[in-house]
């Protein structure tokens, strides 16, 4: 078969990204792709120098409003829902009140079957590790304490996993990208070891993996679908606050209880994934007679080789697995031009969140609300579907609003529409993901995650502009923001997304202040019960940033052409493979 993508070497996500084309449609004849990627004209910019709202536009602005917003997120996070676990009686009635808003809105059902659904079909894993772990040499033990040191859970939807005297390797940051010249693994046999690993990828030199920005090799999913293909029986990731973005209690709560994934899941598996406190880690590297901060900096360079440690580790975890199910709800408005409204737009947010605790906390409490994360997404999204459909004048192109299924369980209700779209990729003009919201009140600045990827940018530096802001990149670049929502999955096969971040410089607030409350936020709050409705908060911020993405699926909807990736991303491939694949 020939192959569409791009000559030079390929990153992991532009192979994946057109294999999964290639899967998804095989009946192309991939010569004719080539040839009709070779001749797709430049897409233009969809920016516009002095950009104002259509009066249609306008309406639907004014139909944003704070009582709309604020009343979604309250129903979707309230105790009744019990956290909005997948396959849980809370999420399937998240899913009913979202699909009889869209009802009620006039959309149409984009789900299965004429439908609102699309079902996502899961199996639940939940692990019960031992409460000890035993890290043994050959003279020596070191035992420690499963949830406080170290996180384990099983790696495959099993009943049991098990090996015995697995010696713990450390491979660096785990990472093999052609393109950087960059091999942490050095064709060593690792198969049958356990993996400790870096969390992250090298950021000291600008001119490999982005610096300071952390691509997905970087993502600790990445580091264990890596173990996996080379075999190993395990793989542990040290746990810092800067490399992860959070504190360890958000390894914690994550980690426990019941974990899902996709049904029907193939392709290699660790036995065990686990994460190691860096203190816990430094105690591992004594008991191998290594130096954790010395191996740290050998890993920074490409002559690194993985490290033997000696140490062995047995495992045998008993599991609970189910089969379930939760699903994406769709709606549709229609698009009304003959040419373009088979073309879509989609606003996207998850409904889900974490669900019940298996104990409660100090103040008495075991539901994970999800109020910010995300039942403000959702209820962005609700907000914008109704404004648009009480439009005068309908868009150009359709308009789907997807609200998808188990993203804490690591994107899988995107994953799994990705891979089973209702809409061909090549028709999908662009994905506006909202997850979390500004609560802090009016800002100067916009933060747009993924800046300088696609020419969607220019478009959202013109609706900001006249809003009197300012775009500006990733705040924190270093926590790899774009691969950890759902426009990833979006992206995977071609199509370019939106997806802001709070703005930190908030009006009549001192120098920093945004700053100090989101990172007090993400420390107390993230992924814990404490994330609940405030009726204290000030969404005049949200709805200047709900305004305007609404506007920006607007003006995609009117364009003439699509937008594209900028030349050289990591997604164009994809984007041409899906668009020259288009029935």
């Amino acid at each position: 078969m020939i192959d569409p993508s791009h000559s030079k070497s390929q990153s992991p996500i532009e192979a994946s990204a057109v294999e999964t084309i290639q899967h998804n449609y095989p009946s192309r004849i991939w010569i004719l792709v080539i040839f009709a990627v070779s001749t797709i004209p430049q897409l233009k910019s969809v920016a516009q120098t002095n950009w104002t709202p259509s009066m249609s536009a306008l309406s639907a602005d004014e139909a944003v409003n704070e009582q709309t917003l604020r009343g979604h997120i309250r129903f979707l996070s309230d105790d009744l829902l019990e956290g909005r676990g997948p396959a849980t009686r809370g999420d399937e009635l998240a899913q009913l009140y979202i699909s009889t808003q869209l009802q009620a809105y006039g959309l149409l059902p984009g789900g299965n079957n004429g439908s609102w659904r699309q079902e996502v079909p899961l199996v639940g894993v939940t692990s019960h590790p031992p409460t000890t772990i035993s890290f043994r040499t050959s003279d020596k033990e070191l035992s420690l304490t499963h949830h406080s040191d170290i996180m384990l859970v099983s790696g495959k939807a099993e009943p049991r996993v098990e090996f015995q005297d697995a010696e713990l390797v450390f491979v660096g940051y785990g990472i093999q990208a052609p393109e950087f010249q960059w091999d942490d693994f050095k064709d060593v046999d690792l198969r049958g070891k356990v993996l400790v690993i870096m969390n992250n990828d090298p950021e000291d030199d600008p001119e490999l993996f982005a610096g300071r920005r952390r691509l997905y090799y970087g993502r600790w999913d990445y580091k264990y679908e890596m173990a996996a293909r080379i075999g190993a029986a395990g793989a542990l990731i040290i746990h810092t606050t800067p490399s992860a973005g959070y504190p360890f209690q958000v390894v914690q709560t994550s980690w426990s209880g019941e974990e899902s994934e996709l049904a029907g899941q193939t392709g290699p598996r660790v036995d065990v994934k686990g994460w190691l406190t860096e203190e816990a880690t430094y105690r591992l590297m004594q008991l191998a007679g290594q130096d954790l901060d010395k191996l740290r900096e050998q890993a920074q360079h490409r002559e690194f080789r993985p490290v033997p440690l000696g140490i062995q580790l047995s495992v045998a975890m008993e599991t609970t697995c189910r089969t379930q199910s939760s699903a994406n709800i769709l709606g549709i408005l229609p698009g009304t031009d003959e040419k373009l409204r088979d073309e879509y737009v989609v606003f996207m947010a998850h409904h889900d969140h974490i669900g019940l605790a298996v104990s409660r906390d100090e103040n008495g409490d075991n539901i994970y609300n999800g109020a910010i994360d995300n039942a403000s997404g959702t209820a962005s999204v609700l907000t914008i579907a109704r404004a648009i459909s009480s439009m005068p004048e309908r868009p150009k192109r359709s308009i789907l609003f997807a609200f998808v299924a188990a993203e804490e369980q690591g994107l899988l209700g995107s994953k799994y529409y990705a891979a089973h779209p209702t809409i061909h990729p090549g028709n999908l003009a662009a994905v506006i993901n909202i997850d979390g919201i500004n609560w802090l009140g009016k800002t100067y600045d916009l933060n747009l995650i993924g800046n300088g990827k696609s020419d969607l940018d220019t478009l959202v530096e013109s609706v900001a502009k006249w809003q009197k802001r300012t775009v500006v990149p990733d705040y924190f670049p270093d926590r790899g923001y774009y691969y950890r929502s759902d426009q990833f999955s979006l992206a995977k096969v071609g199509v370019p997304g939106v997806y802001l971040h709070n703005g930190i410089n908030v009006v009549g607030r001192p120098d920093g202040w945004g700053k100090t409350m989101i990172e007090d936020w993400t420390e107390k709050h993230y992924h814990q019960p404490s994330d609940e409705y405030d009726p204290n908060w000030d969404l005049a911020g949200a709805l200047d940033d709900v305004r305007l993405l609404m506007h920006v699926g607007l003006e995609v909807a009117a364009q003439p052409n699509m937008p594209a990736w900028k030349s050289g991303d990591e997604f164009e491939a994809a984007r041409k493979a899906a668009i020259a694949g288009r029935p």
